[in-house]
């Protein structure tokens, strides 16, 4: 028998629980969140490697686009 592992773990092996991780206001205006289930995960790395920094930043933002 064999265990598998799966989820999203920091460089320590600490589990991320993707729920917990907070999403800046700078997310709620991206135009690329929730496009695609690999930008849903790229998005929680990055917010979680920033999660106890003082300002956010991604590289990857883009605004989303209004009518």
């Amino acid at each position: 028998m064999t265990d598998e592992i799966s989820g999203f773990y920091k460089d320590d092996g600490t589990r991320i629980d993707p729920a917990l991780v907070p999403k800046p206001l700078l997310c709620e205006t991206c135009g690329r969140d929730g496009l695609n289930e690999e930008e849903i995960i790229l998005c929680i790395l990055t917010r979680s490697d920033q999660e106890d920094e003082e300002s956010f930043n991604c590289a990857a933002y883009e605004p989303k686009l209004t009518k």
